[in-house]
């Protein structure tokens, strides 16, 4: 009853993570970029299994894992003399439209950081290929990938993010935000902005960088909601006068697991 009512909840993530992935899933049948992509596709139940599993269940058992470990780091600052991160709130007394975008742009940049570390580490690359085992590009394809990442993420944007003391009401429009634009960069739906790409990302841009071709010593186009940090820091690659690559995936992509299980144990196999 307790998941029912959940589902009808507009006050917590799961709800419009419902909502977000309804809207952008009629958002391709009225507006297909490439017409001839087929609905349901290979691979689509366990996308399905993903979007699920990593949009609800892995962050809240995360959660309930890392509590204790969690409660031991708190007490270590005690230790050392220093205040409690959690305890900080350097934005609490702030306006709402501060915290918003002050919180909305350190994660986002934090974000693009680690997704480059991603690419660049190979301890790290092991889980990710499990993202870029897409060969069709469509909005379910947003959440596909390694539980693992979940636990890179949050671990590495802790600190910064938790010392501004932002609530959940602030939290939760930020989140929905960032899965929408997700949804939409790896949606099958035709999305540039216009001149505004040097500012947001867009399905036109996030497409390459599932290239299997690397166009950059890493690869190309991390960012996540602001397409501006690629091109700040030089990782930006948008060929404007072409719709996408011949190929999506990563070299080597043969010898990658196709069944649901053995991608998910794939990264500890491998090893």
């Amino acid at each position: 009853m307790d998941f029912i009512r959940t589902l009808f909840d507009p006050g917590g993530y799961l709800f419009w993570l419902i909502v977000v992935s309804a809207i952008c899933w009629l958002f391709e049948r009225m507006v297909p970029w490439r017409k001839t992509q087929s609905w349901p596709r290979p691979d689509l139940g366990q996308d399905l299994f993903y979007l699920i599993f990593n949009g609800q269940f892995a962050g809240l058992a995360l959660a309930w894992i890392s509590a204790p470990i969690l409660r031991y780091v708190l007490s270590g600052f005690e230790g050392l003399g220093l205040p409690r991160p959690n305890e900080l709130n350097l934005l609490s007394g702030s306006p709402v439209l501060v915290q918003f975008g002050v919180y909305f742009i350190l994660k986002d940049f934090l974000e693009y950081a680690i997704h480059y570390q991603l690419h660049a580490r190979s301890w790290l690359w092991i889980f990710h290929k499990l993202h870029h085992s897409l060969v069709t590009m469509d909005w379910i394809g947003n959440f596909r990938f390694h539980w693992m990442e979940i636990v890179v993420y949050r671990t590495l944007s802790w600190l910064p993010l938790v010392i501004l003391g932002v609530p959940w009401s602030v939290l939760l429009p930020i989140a929905v935000i960032s899965t929408l634009v997700g949804h939409l960069n790896h949606s099958n739906v035709r999305i540039s902005w216009g001149p505004l790409r040097y500012v947001f990302n867009s399905a036109r841009m996030h497409i390459w960088h599932h290239d299997v071709v690397m166009h950059l010593p890493n690869g190309q186009n991390f960012a996540v909601v602001f397409s501006a940090w690629d091109w700040i820091f030089g990782t930006a690659y948008f060929p404007f006068a072409e719709d996408g690559p011949d190929r999506l995936g990563f070299h080597g992509m043969e010898t990658f697991p196709r069944s649901l299980l053995s991608r998910l144990l794939y990264p500890v196999l491998r090893r």
